[in-house]
């Protein structure tokens, strides 16, 4: 979508366009896990199996993404402090449409952001082998192939990546010599 602008903030998981978000994430991944469209109960069942009680601060974030235009939700990623220093991505989507304009490193680059202001100074996630996608951004903002960091048995690649703060904008008067 050329010319689309977007506003990535924090939403509590409780709202309904987050509760849509993670809703429409689940029967995704499970789709794809499937190959084919998944059931009802098997997308319940990984609602069960994968709570997302611990998406909420002071140790977690779940942000969602909204086209500044009419406030459409495109996208969501949540991070949690999984370590003293580590946090780890998780529920990362982006609708279909909007796929391959940006908005992935977008949402990457604000986790890693929100990550930073919990205390991380590392941050590692897993993914699957189909999904061939997320695995070339991850490859493109920098992140390497780790050890495996948990035996989910929907991991079959983990990625971790150092934080480092971006220096902000130099105010005029602060960059001009005397």
């Amino acid at each position: 979508m050329v010319g689309v602008t977007w506003t990535i903030r924090a939403e509590p998981i409780t709202s309904p366009d987050a509760a849509e978000a993670l809703l429409t994430y689940t029967t995704e991944m499970a789709s794809r896990y499937y190959g084919r469209p998944a059931t009802d109960r098997e997308i319940d069942s990984a609602v069960a199996e994968h709570p997302d009680d611990d998406l909420v601060p002071p140790r977690g974030r779940f942000l969602l993404a909204r086209a500044d235009e009419d406030g459409t939700v495109a996208g969501c990623i949540a991070v949690v402090l999984a370590a003293e220093h580590t946090a780890e991505i998780r529920r990362f989507w982006v609708a279909p449409p909007i796929r391959r304009g940006g908005l992935g490193a977008l949402l990457v680059a604000a986790a890693e952001s929100a990550a930073l202001g919990m205390g991380a100074r590392t941050v590692r996630l897993d993914t699957r082998r189909d999904l061939t996608e997320a695995r070339r951004l991850y490859a493109r903002l920098g992140y390497e192939e780790i050890e495996p960091f948990n035996d989910s048995p929907y991991a079959d690649h983990w990625f971790g990546k150092p934080l480092r703060r971006k220096l902000g904008h130099i105010p005029e008067q602060a960059a001009s010599p005397e």
